[in-house]
């Protein structure tokens, strides 16, 4: 399950770009919580809290319980703005989680026992079409990642989507195709190998061809000399 993350909220009274802009002065992020059977709040949180679990790459798919005047709620970052320039966050989306509701979210992917696959150890590359799954998910028991084991994978194996164990409850959202989710490559230098052999056979090919026209041109001029050298004595000899 993923982890769940305490964030000290605040409530914002302004609205508009000038409040954002000096709410972001204090040191704090605006933001915004919906969903549920409640209204929108406009609200605050601290930058440098946020700016952590922004850097870690998994904020999308990270429960947040937001703590806001007293109360606590339950809540799954949905959007975030980020500064054009810096990459710094500007303002987030928070989705409230009722109890028993299910949710797509994109979990990290975990590739592991890549000594234990025979296609690596010969050379294979692991091609890793989705490094994440979106998937539905129980509000309450969101994954934290998914672990693929690369054990007994040859070259050219192919992992698809029905072969990953998933936790209870969740379920890939794409369910009109069984997808691949990686595979196990040829290395690049058998393929550079193999185009090199063809091509040094291709070449050798042309070569006797070649060879040939110039033999069976040699054997034409020496049949052409030896008429000639016939048409000549059979001219002498009736001269005398």
């Amino acid at each position: 399950m993923a982890e769940i993350v305490t964030i000290a909220a605040e409530v914002r009274e302004g609205t508009g770009k000038g409040s954002a802009r000096a709410i972001r002065r204090t040191g704090r992020i605006p933001a915004v919580i919906y969903g549920g059977k409640l209204p929108p709040q406009s609200i605050s949180v601290p930058f440098k809290e946020l700016e952590q679990h922004v850097k870690t790459g998994r904020l999308m798919s990270t429960l947040v319980e937001l703590e806001v005047g007293g109360k606590s709620e339950r809540a799954l970052p949905r959007d975030i703005q980020l500064h054009p320039v810096t990459d710094l966050p500007m303002h987030v989306d928070f989705l409230r989680l009722e109890k028993g509701a299910k949710i797509a979210v994109m979990v990290h992917v975990d590739f592991v026992d890549e000594e234990e696959s025979p296609g690596l150890k010969r050379g294979g590359v692991l091609n890793a079409v989705r490094r994440e799954l979106e998937l539905m998910c129980p509000a309450d028991a969101i994954p934290e990642s998914i672990v693929i084991s690369l054990a007994g994978l040859d070259i050219n194996d192919i992992v698809h989507i029905s072969a990953v164990t998933l936790p209870d409850g969740v379920t890939p959202t794409i369910s009109d195709r069984d997808f691949t989710v990686a595979t196990i490559a040829a290395p690049t230098v058998v393929r550079d190998e193999e185009a090199e052999a063809a091509a040094e056979a291709e070449a050798e090919a042309e070569g006797e061809g070649v060879e040939g026209e110039e033999i069976e041109g040699a054997e034409g001029e020496a049949a052409e000399g030896d008429a000639e050298a016939t048409e000549g004595e059979s001219g002498e000899g009736g001269d005398k």
